[in-house]
């Protein structure tokens, strides 16, 4: 039979089906400012991908030793945490198209010592350390004006799919931006690196500086201690907030298991499968989000993170107790995948029941929940290796994730609860958004 002997209502129901499983460009159509900022996260995506592989393998060849190289991460913590909370309140108080551009350029000239340092006859390592911390901070003051703006860029009915193709940005770069920076920082040195990163950040200065200013709600509070923990009370006060966050952190403390991805590839006897499990939670994440449609006609956003959450510890537990590659591999793509569906409704959560007066505070708490939870997690994940095995501390983990998770859902039933439809905070801010969006009277004519 061929497609045209295809019934004309099978046909109907195929191009439904194509339709649902696919992605939703709506918020690209719709919105100007949000295709330019989402042009500029993939160009910067690429060439912060080339630092990040950059920065460790000159450190290597400067120093030859695994503890500097680790020591990167503990440089950058404290700046991610301080920041993030500090950019929270900013976001609240001043234009977030500002601290977005002046901080991007910040990571510019970040990148640009880096360069001028490797250019030099003997690179010095201290300035590895110096420019890891900076950028985190800046990184991290840009994050929740980053997050902050998408509300404010596309209609309240396209806050899922404008995170479904942010995520897709990410998962591109998680894919292909590592591989290819290991290749030009390999071949054609770190310095190369180091100049293209330059080069994405100046033509992503050039993009956000075409967005349309963004000023602050005339009641946002002034940055200070104050504010940051009137946030922090705000978030205190809605508890299927607080289980978003509670629930990230569960998944990431007891059941990332990146850190002992090498240790696990030598157990399975394939050495070659370690750059594929790493990544393999990157390749999940991009296959739900290119059929990620399907997720805006759901509104039963608390149980979506929930269930995926859970998903994402049996996945990861799975990997633990297999002793084949293949299925270890299948697992962790299975996993990814469960993390993409947790962060697409926590973000859709996030963005539509959040007043835009306490939006970037609370981007900065967001910040450090899925920030410091993996951070954790690989303390944990070594030190239960070197006390149970690997591949006890991956399964261990996965399976202790699945009853944490569990334990949270029962005690948190506004999360449970918690539906789009009928949430006061979503509904205020669909009409909020809605009354924004109206067009202005018109003065009537005189005679």
């Amino acid at each position: 039979m061929t497609s045209n002997d295809t019934p004309p209502q099978d046909r109907s129901r195929l191009r439904r089906l194509a339709a649902q499983l696919s992605v939703d460009l709506s918020p690209w159509h719709g919105s100007r400012d949000f295709r330019l900022l989402w042009t500029s996260g993939a160009i910067t995506f690429f060439g912060s991908f080339l630092t990040l592989v950059a920065v460790p393998l000159q450190l290597k060849q400067l120093t030859g030793s695994s503890l500097a190289v680790g020591l990167i991460g503990a440089v950058e913590l404290v700046p991610l945490i301080v920041c993030g909370l500090w950019g929270g309140a900013l976001a609240d108080a001043l234009d977030r198209r500002r601290l977005v551009l002046y901080s991007e350029a910040a990571q510019g000239v970040c990148a640009a010592v880096l360069l001028l340092n490797a250019l030099l006859p003997h690179p010095a390592v201290w300035p590895l350390y110096l420019v890891a911390g900076l950028a985190s901070a800046f990184g991290s003051l840009q994050r929740p004006s980053l997050d902050a703006l998408t509300p404010q860029l596309v209609a309240h009915d396209q806050l899922t799919a404008a995170a479904s193709l942010n995520s897709l940005r990410w998962n591109v770069g998680a894919i292909a931006g590592p591989a290819l920076a290991g290749v030009i920082a390999t071949t054609a040195g770190v310095s190369s690196a180091y100049a293209i990163d330059l080069a994405t950040f100046v033509l992503s200065v050039l993009l956000i500086r075409r967005l349309r200013p963004v000023p602050p709600s005339p009641s946002a509070a002034r940055p200070s201690v104050g504010a940051i923990v009137d946030g922090l009370r705000y978030a205190r006060s809605r508890p299927e907030l607080l289980g978003t966050y509670a629930v990230d952190l569960a998944a990431m403390l007891f059941a990332m298991p990146t850190a002992v991805f090498p240790f696990l590839a030598d157990r399975l006897h394939a050495d070659w499968s370690l750059g594929l499990m790493y990544a393999a939670f990157a390749v999940g994440s991009l296959l739900v989000t290119l059929t990620s449609s399907w997720a805006s006609r759901v509104h039963r956003h608390g149980r979506m993170v929930v269930w995926a959450a859970m998903g994402w510890g049996l996945a990861v537990a799975g990997a633990g107790l297999s002793a084949n590659v293949w299925v270890v591999l299948l697992c962790l793509v299975a996993a990814g995948g469960s993390d993409m569906v947790s962060g697409l409704f926590r973000s859709t959560m996030w963005n539509g029941t959040i007043p835009d007066e306490f939006r970037g505070r609370l981007a900065g708490v967001e910040l450090l929940s899925y920030s410091v939870g993996p951070q954790l997690g690989q303390v944990r994940a070594g030190g239960t290796a070197s006390a149970v095995g690997v591949r006890a501390s991956v399964w261990v983990g996965g399976a202790a994730c699945v009853v944490a998770v569990g334990a949270l859902a029962l005690s948190l039933p506004a999360l449970m609860r918690y539906d789009a439809r009928t949430n006061p905070h979503a509904l205020a801010q669909r009409a909020r958004r809605e009354r924004e969006a109206a067009p202005a009277p018109q003065p009537s004519a005189t005679v």
